[in-house]
């Protein structure tokens, strides 16, 4: 398995799995919407923003994020590679992306939702702490904050 930066050649792939794990991510419900995805994606891509876990002709996990924003955006993993550590070699590969010392938000499903007990236990485990409550694509979610030492810092 390779963990790089995705590109529009891996799109196809890319939205294979997206579309495997649709139902587990708010606002991906339509044709239309997963159209627009794709468009997301590939903008990401353009702008070196995407991360993708790939064997042969497979994507297994897919990372967007915001150099921006210092935000993660979207993670996914192929249900049958979970418990390989296939989100925290993508998360590590997006760090080695993004500007040190600047705090990184992701949002996930509140606590209580079923379909973000896992998701939550991972950016815990990760270092990230639960912090403000909002919504997304008529979902509640909840902001966590990873607290990143100032460069330099330990």
């Amino acid at each position: 398995m390779e963990i790089r930066l995705a590109s529009k050649p891996d799109i196809d792939a890319w939205m294979a799995l997206v579309e495997q794990m649709r139902e587990a991510f708010p606002g991906l419900e339509t044709a239309e919407a997963m159209a627009e995805h794709r468009a997301t994606v590939l903008d990401f891509m353009r702008n070196s923003a995407a991360v993708c876990a790939v064997e042969g002709e497979r994507i297994l996990g897919a990372l967007l994020f915001s150099k921006e924003n210092s935000m993660l955006c979207f993670l996914a993993v192929d249900p049958a590679c979970r418990r390989q550590h296939m989100a925290q070699k993508l998360v590590h590969h997006m760090l080695t992306q993004m500007e040190e010392g600047k705090d990184i938000t992701v949002t996930t499903y509140r606590e209580g939702d079923p379909n973000g007990v896992a998701a939550r236990a991972f950016y815990k485990y990760l270092g990230f702490s639960e912090g403000r409550l909002d919504e997304e694509f008529g979902c509640p979610v909840q902001e966590f904050v990873w607290k990143r030492p100032a460069a330099g810092q330990k």
